[in-house]
């Protein structure tokens, strides 16, 4: 596994505002979906793309294209919804899977409630959409899914990290699996309830409401 850390002004400015427990719902959508695409600016570096010619207004020249089989964007339900328009943004040919995972609040264990992905991913990248990796249960369950159905190269996008959850991925895929992590940052660590400290909050309450 790697682990991407951006340190830039601009995502360190916008993580702040989401961090305020002030900042409101709507605000807290609108930081995210800028935040995101901060986020997948760094992470599609490695994005497959092939030659492409063109003719420009002057003269004819090769630049590229994404190649075949198009990446896929898979947000983790329901919180990574809120990431989902922030990356397509970038990535406007990507198709889109959705996977529901749960977390037992008790074992801190993930599971998997819903599934619109297609059978077969083989060769395909995939991007997962998670704003938290705290205690790395979710994460670790959903790109096993996707390693499972042939994805060959998955890259996580988190708003947050804990060292605990980098932990947890790290030990649960080594280098013969492609997998990536790219955040904003690593915060201190997990509290008693395996929320990240000093964290953001619940961020799907925080984007949706407590429902």
């Amino acid at each position: 596994m790697r682990l991407s850390v951006i340190e830039h002004p601009l995502v360190a400015h916008k993580l702040t505002a989401l961090r305020d427990a002030t900042t409101d719902s709507p605000t807290f959508r609108r930081l995210a979906d800028e935040l995101v695409t901060l986020l997948a600016y760094e992470a599609t570096r490695e994005v497959r793309v092939e030659p492409h010619p063109v003719n420009t207004p002057v003269a004819p020249t090769t630049g590229v294209r994404l190649t075949s089989p198009k990446p896929i964007v898979v947000p983790i339900l329901r919180a990574g919804l809120g990431m989902l328009d922030g990356m397509v943004r970038l990535l406007p040919t990507a198709e889109v899977g959705f996977l529901g995972m749960i977390r037992d609040e008790t074992t801190l264990q993930a599971t998997t409630y819903a599934n619109r992905l297609p059978d077969d991913l083989s060769g395909r990248q995939v991007y997962v959409l998670d704003p938290m990796l705290a205690t790395g249960g979710t994460l670790v369950a959903a790109v096993e899914y996707l390693l499972e159905r042939g994805a060959v190269d998955v890259t996580a996008i988190c708003l947050l990290a804990a060292p605990e959850g980098i932990e947890v991925v790290r030990s649960a895929f080594d280098e013969h699996a492609h997998v990536t992590v790219v955040t904003a940052a690593v915060d201190e660590r997990l509290d008693e309830n395996g929320y990240i400290v000093p964290g953001l909050g619940d961020a799907g309450d925080r984007l949706y409401g407590v429902v």
